[in-house]
């Protein structure tokens, strides 16, 4: 069955001519107009049958709940197929999809009938999807593949989708002015069509390669990467920048098993209540798993620990190199989605609900900050929160505090009832290239787990409870971090803007090019003294002409370049090629210097990751 869906402001239609002997009977054709109303063009393909018709209505009604529509029109569309049943059987099944929507005020135009129509759609960016249902529809995936009745039912949670205003005001996705808010518009229409298979090449994945950070591992699983000298580099730096912040934040870094035996117990119950694909292994008649997340190693320590309420909350942290979650190789591109990712994992365990609530605030802060601080700002992002309508009516102050946080209007999905282990989560969403979002910083807040890995406290009356747990990943997976730079050098490239990673972040910071060979010691002075000053800094030193030596320095992207002549040996000044402002400037040393640490202040160092000559470097072939 193939179905296109819109809501519309209005639909007009008129039955013209009968087409075919089996054509619905109808006393009269007139014109009949519907206001405010989800219209669904069907067409029956050869072997539908009820299963068929039953998930097509079940989606159908899933989506316009979501929009907050109780209005459906049925139009039997043959154009959309042509592959189509018969026509008594597409009766029959449209029958049964119209008596199964009885709780919807539900139309249905004439079967068999040409029809001329005016229609006008909705701009919102739920109005317009598609949808290809077949009896195997739900077991279109690796049969053999395991995966966790949270993933199985993921797709029919009952939830309602509007957007939020800083000052808390709740609007219908379909009434809101998205005018301002083009990102989240992508967003919105991204997360409700859940629809994650990339058809192109993101920006991105060109420039991973030809910056010699990143590339695909032949001899490996989809989605695991091999990173190069500069993208170990980069990874490493951030790796240890979002440690620090955690640890400034108090979480107490571990370090836990990257696989664990599915069948005890409280993995069991917690897979099934995870949304995510792992990989298996047999290993001496026992069943293991990689992990998916740093939760279950936390959660088994912390059943260890003799904890009262003054202990809460307690904050554990760990960067997992690597989690591992199957994703479906349609979905892989790139750093943007993995099989095989790094991502710091901090759970905070507290006493109540009051101080979780409380607790993720100072959370969201910090995931606000580190993204700054890597180069990823509030304009690079947008925000979708999810919550249970329970939650929200309980803690809705709460809530729109975050919100007024992000100073901006976010995505809501509000889950009529809890489907998953948390009752709340937030994220921040980048938008790519290709109008792709992809989550960042995120946090939950879980109301199962404590009890579930039997992690006690014994609080202010002396009592024996489980602690309320909060999930977070200040900056989400590190090559997602990686990813998300580069998309924005692309947008910036494109732009006519020059590409760069922030100071900090260069795989090379400074190069120094001499004129000629004579001026080759100065040049390891001078190398000396600066990279003695916490700067990655190389030499050019190959045969090669002065214009393509800079050339390809800036083609790299490294922001300062030195060019050592006679002059600039017999000067005190420094002669600076600026590649940010394009600009050729004179610096005193100190002065130099100074301007380098301003930008890379607060943030880790190490030395350079290559050989320090470029002559010494083989090439890498991409």
């Amino acid at each position: 069955m193939r179905i296109l869906q819109l809501h519309c402001d209005s639909i007009e239609y008129t039955p013209t001519k009968k087409e075919i002997k089996v054509a619905e009977d109808i006393d009269s054709p007139t014109t009949q107009r519907l206001n405010e109303i989800v219209v669904a063009f069907i067409a029956i393909e050869s072997g539908d049958d009820s299963s068929v018709a039953l998930n097509a209505i079940s989606q159908i009604k899933n989506s316009m709940e979501k929009i907050g529509c109780k209005k459906l029109l049925l139009y039997p569309y043959a154009h959309l197929s042509s592959d189509l049943a018969k026509p008594t059987t597409a009766m029959s099944l449209l029958d049964e999809m119209e008596n199964n929507a009885s709780d919807l005020e539900v139309f249905h135009s004439p079967f068999g009938w040409t029809k001329s129509y005016k229609i006008q759609v909705k701009g919102h960016p739920l109005a317009e999807s598609s949808k290809v249902v077949t009896k195997d529809s739900e077991n279109s995936n690796d049969e053999k593949e395991i995966t966790s009745n949270a993933l199985k039912g993921e797709s029919q949670i009952r939830s309602y989708w509007k957007i939020m205003s800083p000052d808390g005001t709740m609007t219908n996705i379909g009434d809101f002015d998205f005018t301002n808010h083009k990102k989240l518009e992508i967003l919105a229409k991204y997360e409700s069509a859940k629809q994650r298979r990339v058809d192109e090449q993101p920006p991105h994945v060109a420039l991973m390669k030809k910056m010699a950070i990143a590339d695909y591992e032949p001899a490996s699983d989809s989605g695991n990467m091999r990173f190069f000298p500069n993208g170990r580099l980069i990874k490493s730096l951030i790796e240890r920048y979002v440690t620090d912040r955690v640890k400034e934040y108090g979480g107490c870094e571990v370090e836990t098993p990257i696989m664990y035996d599915s069948e005890h117990p409280s993995m069991v119950s917690y897979f099934n209540r995870f949304p995510a694909r792992q990989y298996n292994i047999d290993s001496e008649g026992k069943k293991l798993f990689l992990r998916f997340a740093a939760c279950f190693g936390q959660f088994l320590m912390a059943n260890q620990f003799q904890m009262s309420y003054k202990n809460l909350p307690y904050k554990l942290y760990e960067l997992t190199r690597y989690s591992f979650r199957r994703e479906q190789s349609g979905e892989l591109i790139g750093l943007r989605r993995l099989r095989a990712f790094t991502m710091p994992d901090c759970h905070a365990f507290c006493k109540d609900l009051n101080q979780a609530v409380e607790e993720i605030k100072t959370r969201f802060d910090l995931s606000q900050s580190v993204l700054n601080e890597l180069g990823i700002n509030d304009s690079d992002y947008d925000m979708a929160i999810r919550f249970t309508e329970d939650f929200y009516n309980e803690n809705k102050s709460s809530i729109e505090e975050l919100v007024k946080k992000h100073g901006k209007p976010v995505l809501v999905e509000m889950w009529k009832e809890k489907f998953f282990y948390f009752v709340l989560k937030w994220e921040f969403n980048f938008i790519d290239n290709l109008g792709k979002a992809s989550a960042l910083s995120t946090d939950q807040i879980d109301v199962e787990n404590g009890d579930r890995y039997g992690i006690e406290f014994v609080d202010e009356n002396n009592k024996i409870s489980h602690p309320i747990i909060l999930h977070n990943s200040p900056s989400g997976a590190i090559e997602r971090i990686i990813y998300a730079l580069l998309e924005k050098a692309a947008k910036d490239s494109k732009e006519g803007k020059k590409p760069q990673f922030p100071l900090w972040l260069a795989p090379t910071q400074v190069r120094i090019i001499p004129l000629k060979e004579e001026f080759l010691g100065f040049c390891n002075t001078l190398a000396d003294k600066i990279s003695t000053n916490d700067v990655r800094l190389d030499i050019d030193d190959r045969n090669e002409s002065i214009g393509k030596r800079i050339r390809e320095a800036e083609k790299g992207w490294i922001r300062y370049i030195l060019v050592i002549g006679e002059k600039e040996v017999n000067s005190e000044n420094l002669s600076i090629r600026d590649r940010q402002t394009g600009s050729v400037r004179e610096l005193a040393f100190n002065e130099f210097l100074n301007e380098i640490k301003e930008q890379t202040k607060g943030k880790p160092f190490t030395g350079l990751n290559l050989p320090k000559y470029l002559s010494k470097r083989p090439q890498l072939m991409v």
